[in-house]
């Protein structure tokens, strides 16, 4: 059990992540969840040029009633790396937001570093390109 899996959220019963969400979306998210048959005005907002989850009443749109994320197994790829973040030209942990961040293991971290960085770095291109 560990908290990149989701495990850890789903057993506290955590989304505070979910609220008032600023995950940025790569092209390829965008179009995963579009295969799900959701339009992307649903789902995307841009902000600072960059495509972004829209938030609805506060919540990201995909938060159901139940506190889970109804498109869990297609979430974007940052979903799926958080609390794990960029700061500088490394990675630390959200211990500010993530209120279950000091339950992440080393092993986490070590593997989703280089994913955050390349996510970041693909974000960087994609939003370059559109500029």
């Amino acid at each position: 059990m560990g908290l990149l899996d989701g495990e850890i959220c789903i057993k506290y019963g955590c989304f505070k992540c979910c609220i008032e969400t600023e995950m940025p979306l790569t092209m390829e998210d965008i179009r995963r969840i579009e295969a799900l048959g959701y339009p992307r005005d649903l789902f995307v907002t841009v902000r600072d040029g960059i495509p972004r989850l829209r938030n609805r009443d506060g919540k990201c749109v995909f938060l159901g009633d139940d506190g889970r994320c109804i498109i869990y197994e297609h979430r974007p790829m940052g979903c799926r790396l958080y609390p794990v973040i960029q700061v500088d030209d490394g990675c630390g942990v959200d211990y500010e937001y993530c209120p279950y961040a000091h339950l992440i293991t080393r092993e986490e971290i070590e593997w989703a570093c280089p994913k955050v960085l390349e996510l970041n770095k693909k974000i960087g291109k994609e939003f370059s390109s559109r500029a």
